[in-house]
C-alpha cells in the first residue's frame, strides 16, 4: 500500500512538473490593426522613442510601441522593404525597391528630410552601423551593397557581394555580416574600409534569409528556407550548431537578455531558440502566431515580439496559387514575454 501510495505520488509530481514545464513562456498580448491593403516586409523597433516601424506597401508606418497606435507615416516609400534606425543622429531611413532609393527622415517627427538615390537595383535590406555613421542598403536586383555617410546623406561607396544580399547586422566594432541567399554563405565587410574581408559558407543552411547576431559571444543566427537556423562564430566563421526551426521564414531576432534566438516562420510560428551557452543550443517552444507572420523585430527594453502580418481568404484550389489577403485586415502581432 505504502509503494502504491508512493507509486502515484511520483506520478503526481511527474504529471505536475510536465504541465509546468509545458506552458508556453510568451503570450500574443495585442494585434494592433493598421489602415491600408497592399503587402509587408522588414519591421523595426525604435526603443529611444518606443515606437515600432512597419513597411506596409507604399508606406512606412510608425505606431505606439505600447498602444499600437498608428502615430505617423513616412510617404512616398515605393516598394518599401527595410527601415534603419539611427538613434544619435535622430534619423531614421527606409529601403525603396521599386525606385532604388532611400527616404531619410527626423525619428522624432517623422519630417522627411531628403530622398537618396542608391547606386544598385531593389534596395532590400538596409543597416545603419553606428561605429562608423555609415547606411549600408543591400541591393537584390544588382548584388551590390551601396554606403551612404549617415550624417551629409551622400553616396560614398558601392561594395560588390558574392551574389544576391538578404538579411544584414552589425557589431559595432567594424564588421557588417549579410546573407548571400544565392550562395548559401556569409559576406563580412570591413565597414571602414569597405571591403568584403571573408566569404563564410553556411551549409547545411540553403538560401538564408534573416540574420541576427549575439554580439557578446559572437554567434550569427541566420534562418534558412530548409528550415534550418545556422549558429555561425562571428570570429571564425565556423558552423556551431544547426537547428530545426518552422516553415516560410524570412527574420530572425535576438535578445540578449534572455539569451534567445527567434525564426519567425510565415507557417504562423516562432520558433524559439535557447542559448544555453556560446556552443548549446535548444528549441525552447515553439510559438502559435499567424500564417503570414513572416518578420520580427524585437524591443530589447520591454521584451516584446512584433509581427506583420494580415488575415487571407479562403485557399484557392488553383495550384501554388496565394490566397488573397482580405481588405483592411493588416495588423502587427504584440507579444508578451511572460517569464
Amino acid at each position: 500500500m505504502q509503494m502504491l501510495y508512493l507509486m502515484t505520488s511520483l506520478m503526481l509530481m511527474f504529471i505536475g512538473c510536465v504541465s509546468v514545464d509545458a506552458q508556453s513562456h510568451y503570450k500574443v498580448a495585442n494585434k494592433f490593426h493598421l489602415e491600408g491593403d497592399g503587402g509587408w516586409d522588414y519591421i523595426t523597433v525604435d526603443e529611444v522613442n518606443a515606437k515600432v516601424f512597419v513597411s506596409h506597401a507604399m508606406v512606412a508606418q510608425a505606431i505606439d510601441a505600447k498602444t499600437g497606435k498608428l502615430v505617423g507615416t513616412i510617404p512616398d516609400t515605393k516598394g518599401i522593404h527595410g527601415i534603419a534606425i539611427a538613434a544619435d543622429l535622430n534619423k531614421g531611413f527606409t529601403s525603396n525597391g521599386r525606385d532604388s532609393s532611400v527616404t531619410v527622415f527626423n525619428l522624432k517627427t517623422l519630417a522627411v528630410i531628403e530622398k537618396v538615390k542608391v547606386t544598385g537595383k531593389n534596395p532590400d535590406a538596409i543597416l545603419y552601423d553606428p561605429f562608423t555613421q555609415k547606411l549600408f542598403t543591400f541591393n537584390g536586383g544588382s548584388s551590390n551593397s551601396t554606403v551612404v555617410d549617415a550624417k551629409s546623406n551622400k553616396v560614398i561607396a558601392t561594395i560588390a557581394l558574392d551574389g544576391k544580399p538578404e538579411f544584414s547586422v552589425t557589431d559595432g566594432r567594424g564588421h557588417v555580416f549579410v546573407n548571400i541567399e544565392d550562395k548559401n554563405s556569409i559576406n563580412v565587410i570591413n565597414s571602414t574600409t569597405l571591403k568584403v574581408e571573408k566569404h563564410w559558407p553556411i551549409a547545411p543552411g540553403e538560401e538564408p534569409s534573416g540574420l541576427a547576431l549575439d554580439s557578446k559571444n559572437h554567434r550569427l543566427f541566420s534562418v534558412c528556407s530548409n528550415k534550418k537556423m545556422i549558429v555561425t562564430n562571428a570570429e571564425t566563421g565556423k558552423v556551431v550548431a544547426t537547428l530545426p526551426i518552422g516553415d516560410r521564414c524570412d527574420g530572425v531576432a535576438f535578445d540578449p537578455t534572455y539569451n534567445r534566438a527567434y525564426s519567425s516562420n510565415g507557417e504562423g510560428t516562432i520558433t524559439v531558440v535557447q542559448e544555453v551557452d556560446a556552443n548549446t543550443f535548444k528549441v525552447l517552444e515553439t510559438i502559435q502566431t499567424q500564417p503570414g507572420a513572416r518578420t520580427i523585430a524585437v524591443d530589447k527594453i520591454t521584451h516584446h515580439l512584433y509581427l506583420p502580418t494580415a488575415e487571407y481568404e479562403a485557399s484557392s484550389s488553383t495550384v501554388n496559387r496565394r490566397p488573397s489577403i482580405k481588405p483592411n485586415s493588416f495588423m502587427v502581432l504584440d507579444i508578451e514575454t511572460i517569464k
